[in-house]
């Protein structure tokens, strides 16, 4: 697979059918969902953390990038890659050990990973792009660079999102990802000129599919909550096997 198969899934479609595509936390699950029918992956970075025993932003890089490597051996269709911020590394060497994984796309996010959760700064903008426009320039068509801005992570308003959005598309960046954007906002950024493939998080209380493509998203990923739903079945299944050793008269 191609990165310029991944580009083609988010382009030409139809408003109320964004791109839906589930975050694979292991080769298990990248194979159940590929075999389910969905035409590509993207990893969750705080997914992969919990996977392999990590707090979110603590996977060392090397673990990181196995962890992508093993998805993308499991399965036959593009996966791209959440990689942080780029874990210190320089773009070239960022290009060159994501394209090792086999992963045709790569998430890179504007929050500077020398912070703790929450309270991680955001990078200034200016700086982002060109940070963003030295990856493309290295990966040149190769990868599909999905561009995150977490303006809402600190209370940042539409205005600056679309600031943003606005920088990292003029950049390179193939796709913007405003993560935490309330689906209301939607319309809001599209107005404010973010007129690119559009990255929306759904979490359970989010409209529909269709509503959310017909509110202005591109393309629909989870971050780790489809494994939080996937843990709490077995939470469940793990309650009932209790309660059955307990109770089994044999």
């Amino acid at each position: 697979m191609t990165a310029d198969v991944l580009r083609a899934l988010h382009h030409d479609r139809p408003a109320d059918r964004p791109l839906v595509l589930p975050g694979p936390w292991d080769a298990a699950s990248a194979r159940v969902f590929a075999e389910a029918g969905f035409p590509a992956l993207a990893t969750p970075s705080a997914g992969i953390a919990a996977a392999l025993g990590y707090e979110d932003g603590d996977t060392p890089a090397d673990e990181m990038f196995a962890a992508v490597a093993r998805i993308v051996r499991s399965v036959s269709v593009p996966v791209t890659a959440d990689v942080e911020d780029g874990y210190g590394l320089a773009p070239e060497e960022l290009v060159e050990r994501v394209l090792e994984t086999g992963a045709v796309g790569v998430n890179l996010e504007d929050s500077d990973r020398t912070g703790v959760g929450r309270g991680r700064p955001l990078r200034d903008p200016h700086e982002q792009a060109e940070r963003l426009a030295a990856v493309r320039a290295a990966a040149g068509p190769a990868l599909f660079v999905n561009a995150r801005l977490d303006t809402y992570l600190h209370g940042g308003t539409v205005t600056e999102a679309a600031e943003r959005a606005r920088l990292y598309t003029a950049a390179g960046a193939d796709c913007v990802f405003p993560i935490l954007a309330p689906a209301a906002d939607l319309p809001a950024l599209r107005a404010a000129g973010v007129t690119g493939p559009l990255n929306f998080l759904r979490r359970p209380d989010d409209p529909s599919f269709t509503e959310l493509g017909l509110l202005g998203a591109t393309r629909i990923t989870f971050g780790p909550g489809l494994l939080r739903r996937t843990l709490a079945g077995v939470g469940e299944l793990a309650r009932h096997l209790l309660k059955d050793s307990v109770t089994d008269p044999a």
